[in-house]
């Protein structure tokens, strides 16, 4: 791939449009080209910027005037159900103060919320390649030192197929503009993907649910990282504990 093609693809990756060969090929042309890298960078940066820094208003006064109109009305309407007038103050309040908590809130979720879009993507674009791994292996002496030459540390890897959960391999994958290790498992018709994070990604540790697979918050090693599957909820529970407890 060159760099004209690159350019014109890098867009569409980090919005997760493309299919697993293709996102590959990019990312294998962006790993050796400082060029690429900045391009993917920058295009990072103005999706942040404009997520965290967007103008935002406040509600105009015309409008504010005619709430608090309504709230008047709602309370002198003595004809009116009890309930009907508190419905329409409770709207009215909420109406307010939704402004304010959605402007302080979203740049605290912004970051996160892009982090699970960028996981949940990263899972369902490995399901529909060839295969969902880079290095196929179930040794862990075989997994740990093919990362150790693509990333500056490698992740712990343990293998859970004594518990049902079976290492299938690894592959290098991006969140944002960084890359990151994924360890695969399989537990039955199920595939696993376990992200090791970097130290500012944050995952929610009760965990989020998109059109039937889960993202959960959990720790390999001592480091951050989360997990992506279909499985249901116990199972799911069983791995989460055994990454917890690997040393």
């Amino acid at each position: 791939m060159d760099c004209k093609t690159a350019t014109s693809l890098l867009e569409a990756y980090l919005d997760g449009e493309l299919d697993r060969e293709l996102a590959r090929e990019l990312e294998a042309h962006v790993d050796t080209c400082a060029d690429c890298q900045a391009a993917l960078a920058d295009l990072d940066r103005i999706r942040h910027a404009i997520r965290a820094e967007a103008p935002r208003y406040a509600a105009p006064v015309e409008l504010r005037e005619r709430i608090k109109h309504s709230l008047a009305e709602a309370h002198t309407a003595r004809r009116r159900p009890r309930h009907q007038w508190l419905m329409a103050a409770g709207f009215a309040m909420a109406f307010l103060a939704g402004g304010l908590v959605t402007a302080l809130s979203m740049r605290a979720r912004g970051h996160d919320d892009e982090v699970a879009r960028d996981l949940f993507v990263s899972h369902w674009r490995s399901l529909a390649a060839t295969s969902p791994v880079d290095v196929v292996s179930s040794d862990r002496h075989t997994v740990k030192p093919w990362f150790a030459g693509k990333l500056a540390e490698a992740p712990l890897v343990k293998d859970f197929v004594e518990q049902g959960f079976a290492l299938v391999g690894g592959r290098i994958d991006y969140a944002g503009t960084g890359r990151m290790p994924v360890l695969v498992y399989r537990h039955g018709q199920h595939l696993i993907d376990v992200f090791v994070l970097t130290s500012d990604m944050h995952v929610n540790a009760s965990g989020e649910h998109r059109e039937g697979y889960a993202l959960v918050g959990a720790t390999l090693g001592g480091q951050p990282a989360a997990i992506v599957s279909d499985l249901d909820d116990e199972e799911l529970a069983k791995f989460r504990q055994l990454l917890d407890d690997a040393k």
